[in-house]
């Protein structure tokens, strides 16, 4: 009876230790609790009170009707999908864009962060660093319309390979040229701009740890090997993980801008889909349900490479 005792008072003093803490933390940290106020409510209006509208992803939902006295249809929506003759094709198309992109297109930033890093002349690095960042600021219809002009009969590309003597090619209207455009137009727009996490990071390793491998002999090649990279490595991991989790998504209006009727067998995707059948049908339902399958198989993907993750580097997401 008395360790009982004795253990209820550890507790009740143990909780009222994390308490005041708690009410000390408030009064000295309440600009930054007030700071993250539109960011939570940014969060409850956009990310989490949507979330209850998916559920018309098992109904018949009719706008007139509502979500609560649309008819139920439990899985018909998804069986939809599945059973659909192009859904092989347009699920592969998806699957593939995908992994190019993390293969491909997800590295870049880290490489250019790590060369940007080693330049030493304040004017140069924030210029180079400029030049990267401008493509993103252009939408992907200005860009698609460069895409076309470039490749164009009349375009750059054709005079170009016109002066060797060869054949213009229709690049845009070949499905074989597709997908290594759209990996070039993803390097080119998004890379610069997702240097701008890896150079913070990069920035806050204590410059102390090059100064000693300096004096221990260590070359820029070891110095990037053996302290920059290891200590990037768990900002790369997180990012890889939120990258993954949005592995189905891979820009609806990269890809749509981009597509022609001659390359839909090898660009036509999820979302492109979407658009066509749910969005433009007006089968609200069916687009939701297809938004639902893509979620599941990234929360899927998230949640297999966090555990491979965290047994690798020791960190993860959660």
């Amino acid at each position: 009876m008395e360790k009982v005792v004795n253990h209820r008072m550890k507790v009740v003093a143990g909780g009222s230790k994390v308490k005041k803490v708690a009410n000390h933390r408030m009064k000295v940290l309440w600009p930054l609790y007030i700071m993250a106020i539109p960011g939570i409510i940014f969060l409850i209006v956009f990310k989490y009170i949507p979330l209850i509208g998916t559920v018309i992803a098992f109904k018949d939902y009719s706008v007139f009707k509502g979500i609560l006295d649309s008819p139920w249809v439990g899985t018909r929506h998804f069986q939809t999908l599945i059973q659909h003759p192009d859904f092989i094709r347009i699920f592969g198309n998806t699957l593939m864009l995908g992994f190019l992109k993390i293969l491909l297109v997800f590295p870049v930033p880290v490489l250019l962060a790590l060369m940007i890093n080693e330049i030493r002349k304040s004017a140069l690095k924030k210029g180079i660093q400029t030049a990267l960042y401008i493509p993103h600021f252009l939408s992907w219809v200005i860009i698609s319309g460069i895409i076309f002009d470039f490749f164009s009969l009349s375009g750059l590309f054709n005079v170009v390979i016109g002066w060797f003597g060869y054949d213009p090619v229709l690049v845009m209207q070949e499905g074989g040229y597709f997908r290594l455009i759209y990996v070039i137009t993803s390097i080119w727009r998004d890379a610069g701009w997702g240097t701008v996490v890896y150079m913070a990071a990069i920035s806050a390793i204590d410059p102390q740890l090059y100064e000693s491998a300096m004096i221990d002999g260590a070359s820029k090649i070891k110095q990037l090997r053996h302290i920059t990279f290891p200590l990037l490595l768990p900002t790369v991991m997180v990012l890889f993980l939120l990258e993954i989790g949005n592995f189905m998504e891979l820009g609806f209006d990269h890809v749509y801008n981009l597509l022609t009727p001659m390359t839909y067998s090898v660009g036509d995707i999820l979302d492109t889909y979407v658009f066509r059948t749910g969005i433009q049908q007006a089968q609200y339902s069916f687009a939701t349900a297809v938004g639902l399958f893509q979620s599941v198989i990234g929360f899927i993907l998230v949640y297999i490479f966090n555990k491979l993750s965290r047994k690798v580097s020791d960190g993860g997401i959660w």
